[in-house]
C-alpha cells in the first residue's frame, strides 16, 4: 500500500521510517507520472514489510520538493535511514524500480 505525504507528515512517515522508503514525486496532471503509477502501485504491494512506497504530490507540498531539488516529474527518491541514497528522474518500468531500490533492502 502507498502512503500519501505531505508536508505535514513527511518526517514521520519519510525520515523517521524504519523501513527504507521510495518517495515519489508526482502531480495529477503529470502524463509520466501517470504512467509511473501502476508500476509504482505494483512495487509497493510486492515489497510490502521490507519497502515503504510513498507518494508526495509536488503542488500540495512544493517546500518539500524545492529541498529536494526535484526539478521534473515523476522524481523518485530512496531514503534509507532518514538520508537520500538515490534520485532517478522520469519513467521507468517495475524491473528498473526494482533494480533502483533493490541493493538498500
Amino acid at each position: 500500500m502507498e502512503t500519501h505525504v505531505t508536508g505535514e507528515n513527511f518526517e514521520k512517515e519519510v525520515l523517521n521510517s524504519p523501513l527504507p522508503v521510495l518517495l515519489d514525486f508526482w502531480a495529477p496532471w503529470c502524463g509520466p507520472c501517470q504512467l509511473l503509477a501502476p508500476h509504482v502501485e505494483a512495487v509497493a504491494k510486492a515489497y510490502e514489510g521490507k519497502l515503504k512506497v510513498c507518494k508526495l504530490n509536488v503542488d500540495d507540498a512544493q517546500e518539500i520538493a524545492t529541498k529536494f531539488t526535484v526539478m521534473n516529474i515523476p522524481t523518485v527518491i530512496l531514503f534509507k535511514g532518514g538520508q537520500v541514497m538515490e534520485k532517478r528522474v522520469g519513467v521507468m518500468n517495475k524491473a528498473q524500480l526494482e533494480k533502483f531500490f533493490q541493493s538498500y533492502l
